[in-house]
């Protein structure tokens, strides 16, 4: 600053500062060990440990022409905008019609762009009540695959005649939802004038996509997971229309076996039985109870998501076909994301005594009553009930002894005492 440079040249005191706060504006700060030399003219404001504050006239001239220039900045700011939007209220019509086709030609652009990227096709939007898609494919997570992994496209037809509603059953992540959310994707996307993810579209007028997919609740109006999902399915069947499509995944999984078989088979029939609207309809779940209804409805139709099982793993295919499944998985899902091996084997077990009981009785006994017979019957260390216990037992039988160094075996049984609490 000019006026700093010139009050140390004229004073003699080399560590003057000009510095600025809220109280007192811009000041002059002296050391005391200068305090000698300051100027009769300065207006002592403020005493530190080891210096003084001053300020002057000059300084206080500057203050009020710096501080009014922001002022002034903003008023003139103001004031031109106002005069550029005045001066544009003819042209208000003309700028809003550019605006709109430059929306629309950067909307049908980004369209372009992902169409010719990723090799989707033109659909053809008809009066029917069809929907045949071939070989589709979500647009989202064929992106999110790894670059040597190519996604599994997969058919869909419906209609209001032959096959109105799919119920899709399969293993947890072999792609039911996937394959839910990619037909409602490719719909939307032939609607709005988009190319599609697929091979071929043939697609009828749809008025309104319905979906229940996805767990949620909500806890501040008191409402469950399940009430949610049971408002969701109301609002759905109080609005279908000829012209619906309606995905629904795993209706009825948030309350009881029973409670729930029976929910998402009296809606799959007021769907298939309504008067008026045959609204087309994709219906995924758990329940493999509701294959029995393709027997006694004519137009609702059983798939699946085809797996592999091999040397007792599951390999996924992730293809549509034709068909129930009466087999989840839900165990093999639960062993791949890392459960431990006791619980796995234990929910084995129990699972194969159920079936049994099924199979025996024509009638699943109690989980309870079955989980009473414990496992083993020598009341050993390794066949108490204790969890930990039996995690400690797997453990050791998957040691290699033979192949286990002195120091890897006191690490391991370190382990062990920690998995037991002990220090």
């Amino acid at each position: 600053m000019q006026i700093q440079q010139r009050e140390i040249e004229r004073t003699g005191i080399t560590s003057l500062k000009i510095s600025f706060n809220n109280v007192f504006g811009y000041y002059i700060e002296v050391r005391n060990t200068h305090k000698d030399k300051v100027p009769p003219e300065w207006i002592r404001k403020q005493t530190l440990v080891s210096a003084e504050r001053y300020i002057t006239e000059e300084l206080k001239e500057y203050e009020v022409k710096i501080l009014g220039a922001e002022e002034k900045a903003m008023d003139l700011e103001q004031k031109l905008f106002f005069d550029l939007v005045s001066s544009l209220e003819d042209y208000i019509s003309a700028i809003q019609l550019n605006a709109s086709l430059i929306a629309k030609l950067d909307c049908l652009l980004s369209f372009a762009i992902i169409s010719n990227d990723n090799k989707y096709v033109r659909p053809e939007i008809n009066d029917t009540d069809i929907i045949d898609v071939r070989e589709g494919r979500h647009p989202v997570i064929e992106k999110m695959l790894p670059i040597d992994e190519s996604y599994v496209s997969n058919d869909v037809y419906l209609d209001s005649d032959q096959q109105q509603i799919i119920v899709i059953t399969g293993p947890n992540m072999s792609g039911k939802s996937a394959l839910l959310r990619q037909t409602a994707l490719v719909v939307l996307l032939a609607q709005i004038g988009s190319f599609v993810p697929a091979e071929s579209a043939k697609i009828g007028l749809v008025d309104k996509i319905f979906t229940r997919v996805g767990a949620s609740d909500n806890i501040s109006l008191g409402e469950s997971t399940f009430m949610v999902e049971m408002h969701e399915a109301a609002s759905i069947l109080n609005n279908l229309s000829s012209r619906s499509l309606i995905l629904l995944d795993e209706i009825g999984r948030g309350t009881s076996t029973y409670d729930g078989i029976s929910i998402a088979w009296a809606m799959a029939e007021y769907i298939h039985e309504h008067p008026t609207a045959k609204a087309k309809t994709l219906f995924a779940t758990h329940y493999h109870e509701l294959n029995e209804m393709e027997k006694s409805f004519n137009r609702i139709k059983n798939y699946n998501v085809s797996v592999k099982e091999l040397d007792d793993k599951v390999i996924f295919l992730r293809k549509l076909k034709r068909g129930g499944s009466e087999h989840s998985f839900g165990i093999h899902v639960a062993q791949m994301a890392g459960m431990p091996k006791s619980v796995v084997s234990r929910a084995n077990e129990i699972l194969k005594d159920l079936e049994k009981s099924e199979k025996k009785d024509g009638l699943a006994k109690p989980v309870g009553e079955i989980a009473q017979h414990r496992e083993g019957l020598q009341t050993t260390i390794f066949q108490l009930d204790d969890p930990v216990l039996k995690q400690i037992r797997d453990e050791i039988n998957n040691l290699d002894i033979n192949n286990l160094t002195p120091v890897e075996a006191l690490n391991k049984l370190n382990e062990i005492k920690k998995h037991i609490g002990l220090k």
